[in-house]
């Protein structure tokens, strides 16, 4: 791994940035619509003006036709609701992205069959010997028959090509090719401390827990030029169900290479979804001496609003995620590097699954903030799903936020049983940090350990239910529906450094939208999970649509 690779690239990416941006269309008309501004007040409107790219116009059919010029072109919208773009404050979309087009989806299918029909059917149109990868993005609860397929099935599904499934960041199942090419015979043969799976008999089951992070890097990986269809494939699926936005975050699996894919479809002006990355460290524990290097030339904000660099993170140091009682020495140097970050403006996530993980690391913020005052730079902890009142106060004085994803949908029926129903009911607190005036942007860490689907995302705020839907959070700290979309918008766009140009419809702001299949602020809340977009804008331009609407793309 070579933090040089980036650095060129950012320097390429430095030098193109004046063709960067994209061309917008002229001018937009919208009317007989349920537009959902997400302002202050949650403002309900019929209809709206996009010229240039931003919204020129907001209110009546009547006052929104005066304000058109006579050019505009009109897109009856038939009564459908409208919302902002969604944008997800922490998915690891610039790594999904870049395996679309060569793995296997399993997000959201309900059966074991069907699951594997798709591994039979990608096995049709690959070359003998082609890997077939299933990376996450399910869990054996969504499927009818509540289990994971077998190695009998997944050999017979993959045919004579080596196969390879993970579950999350815990356990991975490959046919005997998928063995055969790895040359792993036992667990001697495991990167990261990984075991061979045993039945009663003693004999391998072709499953492997742990190690799985290490062991996924031993496939090959796609070619540039898959990873730029992949790209541009998964950006379409986002703008399918209404997004328009992603924070990435970094994180596990990433190299400097990861990110060549991304910064062609950027310089090519062909991205439908804006981007705002963090960078992590690649080859702890030298995180200190790599951020000021490869970063040197990387200012905050560095890119347009397509894409632009957002800061380091969610692995500062990797030493101290999710670590209790971290060593002094991992400690001190996310101090030295928080403190360098905070000095030139950046941008900072940190990964922190627990509350009494977050003890130390907001210890660490206090003190730089003492020295380097962080209030405007807008860093958050992610995950945190056990927060308590006390470490999100601290969070919000510091001028934090709170990146909240849905991890209790697949993760929830565990966590209950590890930790009890009453501890549950609080997971994530979502309403207690809306009270305390914290910042909250939603979002699904997919695609490794998630569901993309923010309808997904939003029905599991709204209902609290676990993918086998068992309920797990209480109704103390379910939002309502408005709050629940602003999470998914407004809020998530603070995080980014852009609430003021998007996450609301109001006047000024990038025409960013959504109109979806059914009325998001009455449809029943278990009907949410199916929404998708009939219509998406980004900066004004139709960048996906379908249905009703399908004519208009290509305008």
């Amino acid at each position: 791994m070579k933090p040089t690779c980036l650095f060129a690239a950012c320097f390429a990416a430095l030098v193109a940035t004046s063709v960067c941006a994209s061309a917008q269309p002229g001018e937009t008309l919208l009317i007989n619509g349920k537009i959902l501004t997400a302002d202050a007040q949650f403002s309900v409107r019929q209809a709206m003006v996009v010229r240039d790219g931003k919204i020129a116009a907001v209110g009546t059919n009547a006052e929104a036709r005066k304000a058109a010029g006579p050019k505009a072109q009109v897109i009856d919208l038939g009564g459908r609701t409208v919302t902002p773009g969604l944008i997800d404050s922490h998915m690891h979309a610039i790594r999904a992205a870049s395996f679309f087009a060569t793995e296997v989806n399993w997000a959201g299918v309900p059966t074991v069959a069907e699951a594997l029909d798709r591994i039979k059917q990608a096995s049709m149109t690959r070359k003998p010997g082609e890997w077939i990868v299933v990376g996450g993005g399910w869990k054996a609860e969504q499927f009818k028959e509540k289990r994971p397929p077998t190695q009998a099935e997944l050999a017979a599904a993959a045919g004579n090509h080596p196969a390879y499934v993970q579950l999350l960041y815990a356990w991975a199942l490959m046919n005997p090719l998928g063995f055969e090419a790895m040359n792993i015979k036992s667990d001697a043969d495991l990167p990261g401390g990984g075991k061979l799976d045993r039945d009663t008999d003693g004999k391998p089951t072709g499953g492997i827990t742990g190690g799985v992070i290490p062991l996924f890097d031993k496939i090959p990986k796609p070619t540039l030029e898959n990873q730029v269809e992949g790209t541009k494939k998964f950006f379409r699926e986002l703008n399918r169900l209404g997004m328009t936005g992603v924070s990435d975050p970094c994180g596990n699996n990433v190299t400097p290479d990861t990110y060549n894919a991304i910064n062609k479809v950027w310089h090519d002006k062909q991205l439908t979804v804006r981007v705002a990355y963090s960078i992590c460290g690649f080859n702890p524990p030298h995180e200190v001496e790599e951020y000021k290097k490869y970063l040197g030339l990387m200012p905050m904000g560095f890119g347009d609003d397509m894409m632009h660099f957002n800061g380091i993170g969610e692995q500062v140091v990797w030493a101290i995620n999710n670590v209790v009682n971290p060593k002094p020495e991992d400690l001190e140097r996310f101090y030295e590097i928080a403190k360098w970050a905070a000095a030139r403006g950046y941008g900072l996530t940190f990964h922190c699954g627990t509350d009494a993980a977050a003890n130390a690391v907001l210890t660490v913020f206090e003190r730089v903030n003492r020295e380097v005052p962080i209030a405007n730079l807008r860093w958050s902890l992610a995950h945190l799903n056990d927060a308590s009142a006390a470490n999100l106060r601290r969070m919000k004085a510091l001028g934090m936020g709170w990146t909240m994803q849905d991890e209790m949908y697949f993760q929830g029926d565990e966590t209950t049983k590890r930790q009890g129903a009453d501890a549950s009911k609080r997971m994530p607190p979502v309403e207690t940090a809306r009270e305390i005036g914290l910042t909250v942007g939603a979002g699904t860490d997919a695609h490794r350990v998630a569901n993309y689907s923010p309808m997904v995302s939003l029905q599991w705020l709204l209902d609290g239910k676990t993918v086998s839907g068992n309920p797990t959070r209480g109704p103390e700290e379910i939002p309502s529906r408005a709050n629940a979309l602003r999470s998914y918008t407004q809020g998530s766009a603070w995080f980014s450094h852009d609430d003021d140009k998007r996450g609301s419809l109001e006047v000024g702001k990038l025409a960013d939208l959504a109109v979806l299949t059914k009325d998001f602020l009455t449809v029943p809340v278990e009907q949410i999970s199916g929404l998708e977009s009939l219509l998406t804008m980004v900066g004004g331009k139709i960048v996906y649509a379908s249905g009703p609407f399908a004519k208009w793309e290509a305008h």
